[in-house]
């Protein structure tokens, strides 16, 4: 069921963030075509549905180098035609420089490829008209793109590190769940592919480091406090690195170990693969959060207490990577790794997981706009009231 949630979370995002490209992309054509009298803005749409499709926190940046790769191959292609004259020589002229101009700019992507596709048009219409239109029509898409995704429907950092922290704990739950299986089933097969799936967590863990780096830019535009909170869910979010390679040698260990030792570890794994679901399906509940903790603890030092018998190397390389693995848990839960490293030792918790702040939802972000204008409106008002009555009295 939990996984069923998540999925239908999924879809539901993406359903609402179709619906923004849509709308930006028909009110791009709207604009063009009855404000600026274009016959057929093709471009003003596009430009606008390609910056809205965009990851979550880069559509704005995104549209303005969809600008930038715009006017880039809308200049060059324009003195190119006006230097040469329309010819065989000039198509090729005008996408070799575009193209040469943007990589010696370091540009991204998205503006290389503009640049050469604007200049492309403008030498294969032979129209300066044309090429001024193109500008308009970009103007307009990416104008109403910084509309809908700077002012209507803005990014929230925090709910984007959550999507890529729970889309992370799933996918480490999911490898730890085939893992168990191939401890129960003593299946060297799937403890192989439960390496393969935890190496493949990776890939989620490089998703997670560009939202960061996206959340970097986004929190300079969010308030002080907001800004704080970022950035201490981003601190915690780094912790997933460690706990997804610490799964992974885990793992290792497992399909590398004989029957024995495997059968020995089985309800540890169970139990540490239902503490990082119930994290995935949880992040924004402080409770669920402090279950984890406290529930790793307790696994961790049931470890050390089983482990504590006859030396067996296997074995005891196996429980080190438990509670290694537990002792993650515990820090991404949101306690300092010092105090987590102390609990090991002592098998106690004096440290409580933080409240966790939750991403406020759209209407409440816009209320929260609305208020602080009209507060700010209102106190110029006063200002200027209280200013004029004190000219007034001197007067």
């Amino acid at each position: 069921m939990s996984r069923l949630s998540v999925g239908g979370r999924r879809v539901a995002l993406d359903v609402w963030l179709i619906l923004q490209a849509t709308a930006s992309a028909t009110a791009a054509w709207l604009v063009a075509r009855y404000v600026f009298d274009h016959p057929a803005p093709y471009f003003a749409p596009i430009t606008a549905m390609v910056a809205l499709t965009a990851n979550l926190g880069e559509r704005g940046l995104h549209a303005i180098r969809l600008l930038q790769g715009v006017l880039l191959g809308l200049l060059v292609g324009q003195l190119v035609l006006a230097v040469l004259g329309e010819g065989p020589g000039t198509m090729a002229l005008a996408v070799f420089v575009s193209l040469a101009t943007a990589r010696a700019l370091r540009s991204a992507q998205v503006v290389v490829v503009q640049a050469a596709v604007s200049s492309i048009l403008v030498v294969a219409l032979g129209d300066q008209a044309n090429g001024v239109q193109r500008l308009v029509d970009a103007l307009t898409g990416a104008g109403i793109a910084l509309v809908f995704s700077q002012l209507l429907f803005p990014a929230e950092p925090l709910a984007l590190l959550r999507r890529a922290e729970t889309a992370a704990l799933n996918a480490i739950a999911d490898g730890l769940t085939t893992l168990a299986d191939a401890i129960d089933q003593d299946d060297d097969r799937l403890a192989r592919r439960a390496v393969g799936e935890l190496r493949e967590v990776l890939d989620h863990l490089l998703e997670l480091r560009r939202v960061g780096r996206t959340n970097t830019r986004v929190t300079r535009r969010v308030l002080t406090w907001r800004a704080k909170v970022v950035v201490r869910e981003k601190e915690n979010a780094e912790h997933l690195d460690l706990l997804g390679a610490g799964c992974l040698m885990l793992a290792r260990l497992v399909a590398s170990a004989d029957s024995d030792t495997r059968g020995r570890i089985q309800e540890p794994v169970r139990d540490l693969t239902a503490v990082i679901a119930s994290l995935a399906d949880g992040l924004d509940d402080r409770d669920t959060r402090q279950r984890a903790a406290d529930r790793s603890l307790e696994l961790a030092t049931r470890i050390t207490v089983e482990a504590a018998g006859p030396a067996d190397a296997d074995l005891a390389f196996l429980a080190y990577s438990l509670r290694t693995v537990a002792t993650d848990v515990i820090t991404f839960a949101g306690v300092d790794l010092a105090d987590a490293l102390e609990a090991i030792r002592t098998g106690a918790l004096d440290r409580r997981v933080p409240p966790a702040e939750m991403p406020p939802g759209r209407l409440h972000r816009w209320a929260g706009r609305l208020v602080g204008r009209s507060r700010r409106l209102w106190g110029g008002a006063r200002r200027s009231s209280s200013r004029s009555g004190t000219s007034k009295g001197r007067s």
